[in-house]
């Protein structure tokens, strides 16, 4: 299982790429190999500014739901749109190809409160 060590974690499994103010959020790889086969991934939150720990969308695999979580406040300006069509890119590059949303952040100081990789790695038991 990869975990790169220029992103920041979520205990909810939400990996977090933070760029000048602007964070692009997915899940990580033991996420997407948790969930299996994806299937479908519903963001309809595009435009909205979203509360940190609040729902921004689902993702759906071939057993289960789940919902993804913000991992710090922001405007969601992007979502990934290959994610309609080829939902299970997040399976097969799920740092990479498979990201969510790209958001404008609200509040940066919400940055420390997210997990180191090694942090993140402890709360996965790798």
């Amino acid at each position: 299982m990869k975990f790169p060590d220029n992103l920041k974690y979520t205990k909810d499994h939400e990996w977090v790429k933070i760029e000048n103010n602007i964070a692009t959020i997915g899940i990580t790889d033991f996420a997407q190999s948790e969930l299996g086969d994806i299937v479908f991934v519903e963001i309809e939150t595009e435009g909205e500014d979203i509360d940190k720990n609040e729902i921004f969308g689902t993702i759906e695999a071939v057993k289960t739901v789940s919902d993804m979580y913000m991992p710090v406040t922001g405007n969601i300006k992007e979502v990934n749109p290959n994610l309609e069509d080829t939902p299970e890119i997040v399976n097969k590059d799920p740092y990479g190809e498979g990201w969510m949303i790209k958001i404008e952040m609200s509040n940066e100081s919400e940055i420390s409160e997210l997990l180191s990789v090694g942090e993140y790695k402890e709360l996965v038991n790798i």
